[in-house]
């Protein structure tokens, strides 16, 4: 039956990272890992053969012979088998292991595809990438306003929200988010978008008559960091850090924003980490 579907296929280890991990952060992939001495694997194998059928391009079943690629089934703890496990934006999502009857397979694959509300918020950013964006801020609003705290609505209206500066209402939306690393890093941009519209002139020459004066060194730190100036920011938010007086706390957080929004792997996070970290003990 696997020749007769374009959404399932037979794959080694060295295929899995493209099949499988890069793959799931387009669409849900279930991987089967089975062998062919497994009298349950030839149970489960055709019944998620014929339900990746029924659900048309929904989800895409990936086979693993587990004889043939043990180095994936050791990497995935594949204890017995026929072993099930859906993963969704390059990472392991869910699991089961056994000949499971079809209608528990069908409750297995409802936690695992979209719902009907992660299907017009896809619809929502295919809006913006189009360039509609009254109509993906829409989409995005009607859904939350079913359910308010729905990740991937509330990450994509304040996203929207921060493009036109409107940083409160990003951060009042943000709020009602469960966190994660995204909604830290919108909220990291918001607080440091805050500042964009600072004369930066005015707080330089502030800074050059008080250059003591913590409170005006990290204004005008966040301000050059509204503007994608990166370095010099967190060297005088690190010099405020340093002094060590009633500022302390705010310049850490503003720094921690920054790294935040760079990311963890941004070498000015890693070589300023190192810094703050020395810096505070």
């Amino acid at each position: 039956m696997a020749d007769q579907s374009e959404y399932i296929s037979n794959v080694t280890t060295d295929e899995f990272p493209v099949a499988v991990l890069q793959r799931s952060h387009e669409v849900p992939v279930l991987v089967d890992f089975w062998a062919e001495w497994c009298g349950p694997c030839k149970t489960l194998g055709p019944m998620l053969e014929r339900l990746t059928i029924e659900h048309d391009g929904e989800f895409e079943l990936v086979k693993i012979d587990v004889d043939q690629n043990q180095e994936l089934s050791q990497q995935f703890g594949i204890q017995g088998i026929p072993t099930v496990i859906a993963f969704d934006g390059g990472a392991p999502a869910s699991r089961f292991t056994g000949a499971l009857p079809e209608p528990q397979i069908r409750e297995f694959l409802a936690t695992v595809l979209p719902s009907e509300l992660d299907k017009r918020v896809e619809q929502a950013r295919d809006a913006a990438l189009m360039g509609n964006l009254a109509e993906a801020e829409q989409i995005f609003r009607d859904v939350l306003a079913e359910q308010s705290d729905h990740p991937d609505a509330g990450t994509g209206l304040a996203a929207l929200l921060l493009a036109r500066q409107e940083t409160e209402d990003a951060l009042i939306v943000l709020g009602k988010l469960t966190p994660s690393p995204e909604v830290e890093r919108l909220q990291a941009a918001a607080r440091l978008g805050e500042a964009r519209g600072d004369d930066l002139g005015e707080l330089e020459r502030r800074l050059e008559a008080s250059p003591e004066d913590g409170s005006v060194r990290l204004e005008f730190a966040r301000a050059l960091a509204a503007r994608s100036e990166f370095e010099p920011a967190l060297d005088h938010m690190l010099a405020v850090v340093r002094q060590r007086d009633d500022h302390l706390d705010n310049a850490k957080t503003a720094i921690l924003d920054v790294f935040g929004l760079l990311g963890n792997e941004h070498p000015l996070t890693i070589t300023y980490r190192k810094q703050l970290t020395s810096a505070l003990f």
